[in-house]
């Protein structure tokens, strides 16, 4: 009797499982376009990139003053609509291995989709000339889909 008991509570387990997994898709396919909240905005792209402060060789952090430099002569000229900087803490693993833990800007980039490939060149060219000039292993880069409307 125990085990009937275990194999209708696994049973019921896995079905509450399957349910939860395909909920979000079942629900997301019943928008008709006749909810209450109206779409608003164009179709952009939002890029967030992240750069770190602290130099792996030792040398001192970047500065806000650094930092702002940077923004006025390499990413203003490319994105002169607007943009946002955030300061930040963050961490992350080194190429060693260390967890490294430092002062830290995000970047945020609005663009409309039909710029995203001339968008896309100038953003990495961004990335490739911080670590260039403050010797960075890496600037992060994260993408999404937006709708915008100012």
């Amino acid at each position: 009797m125990n085990l009937q008991l275990t194999r209708t509570q696994a049973a019921f387990a896995v079905a509450g499982l399957l349910l939860a997994v395909g909920a979000p898709t079942a629900y997301a396919t019943l928008d008709d376009g006749t909810s209450a909240a109206p779409r608003r905005g164009e179709p952009y792209i939002q890029t967030q990139l992240f750069f770190g402060t602290a130099r792996p060789d030792g040398g001192p952090a970047v500065t806000d003053k650094q930092f702002m430099a940077f923004i006025d002569k390499e990413v203003t000229p490319g994105f002169p609509d607007g943009l946002t900087v955030q300061s930040g803490r963050g961490q992350w693993r080194d190429v060693s291995g260390t967890i490294e833990k430092e002062r830290s800007y995000e970047l945020i980039l609005l663009y409309p989709v039909a710029e995203a490939g001339p968008s896309d060149r100038k953003i990495e060219e961004i990335r490739r000339d911080y670590e260039k000039a403050f010797g960075q292993e890496s600037v992060g880069r994260v993408d999404d889909r937006a709708e915008v409307d100012f």
